[in-house]
C-alpha cells in the first residue's frame, strides 16, 4: 500500500509560501503565523501517512511454510 502524500505536500507548500513570502495582517491575525501552522500541520500529516503506510505493509506479510509436492520416481 502506498502512502497518500499529495495533500500533506500541498499543505506544506501553501504553508511555506504564506510563512516566508507574505508579510500581512488580516484582522489582527498574522498571515505568517497561519503559514507556519499550516506548514507544521502538513509535516505532521506527512509523517503520520508514512508511518501508517509502513505499518500496513509490514503487517500484511504472512510467513507460511512452503508446501512441497511429492514426485513419483
Amino acid at each position: 500500500m502506498v502512502a497518500d502524500a499529495g495533500p500533506p505536500i500541498a499543505l506544506i507548500a501553501v504553508g511555506i509560501v504564506l510563512w516566508l513570502a507574505v508579510n500581512a495582517m488580516l484582522a489582527g491575525i498574522s498571515i505568517q503565523t497561519v503559514g507556519l501552522i499550516l506548514f507544521l500541520a502538513g509535516v505532521v500529516w506527512l509523517v503520520f501517512e508514512m508511518i501508517q503506510a509502513r505499518s500496513v505493509t509490514r503487517r500484511g506479510v504472512v510467513d507460511e511454510p512452503v508446501a512441497y509436492r511429492r514426485r513419483g520416481l
